[in-house]
């Protein structure tokens, strides 16, 4: 009889509804962990692709030569310490996201979490958007400036620092969603 009462005042939907809210909560937890991983891949690929990005070209003999490294532009430098420094935070941030998974319903360090995430955003932004910049003066040059393109001469230095933007681009791509994604689970308490 008393489950029947239960029915009739509406509180066995609440208890259903509560309980999916906890299993949709685990599943956005269970996702920002794997992005939280795809993420570290980026950041750390895009460092270690672009710190080790040098090329040497003989000039006329082999005593006079050209040299391009990534730390002959500040550009390049802030690029390698920003995704350095995101890559290290995202590794400190693995514990809290695992135990988001165990605590689906945790608020207080969800909310964290979302402020530092957004910083680290930003400061990934920040440290891709200024090599993107010198990556396209060296593809294209700049006529009025009198900045000649240099990737005819350095191929394999130019692709490098190209493909190391990629994985930069796409860990700030896993950033937003975690952030979208840990401000669902916030929404849905």
């Amino acid at each position: 009889m008393k489950g029947g009462i239960a029915l009739e005042n509406g509180e066995a939907s609440k208890a259903l509804i509560g309980g999916s809210e906890s299993g949709v909560n685990k599943g956005l937890s269970i996702l920002d962990f794997i992005m939280r991983l795809l993420a570290i891949v980026g950041t750390l690929a895009s460092a270690i692709s672009m710190g080790t990005t040098d090329e040497t070209l003989p000039f006329f003999t082999q005593f006079i030569q050209f040299k391009a490294q990534y730390d002959d532009l500040p550009s390049f430098t802030f690029f390698v310490i920003a995704n350095a420094i995101v890559c290290g935070y995202i590794v400190l941030s693995l514990p809290v996201s695992i135990f988001h998974i165990v605590r689906s319903r945790a608020r207080g360090s969800r909310l964290i979490l979302i402020f530092f995430d957004t910083a680290m955003l930003a400061l990934l932004t920040a440290g891709a958007s200024a090599a993107a910049a010198i990556v396209y003066l060296a593809h294209n040059g700049n006529a009025s400036a009198n900045w000649f393109a240099i990737c005819q001469q350095f191929n394999s230095f130019c692709e490098r620092i190209s493909g190391s933007l990629i994985g930069s681009f796409g860990a700030m791509i896993m950033f937003i969603l975690i952030i979208l994604f840990s401000a669902v689970a916030l929404s849905r308490r």
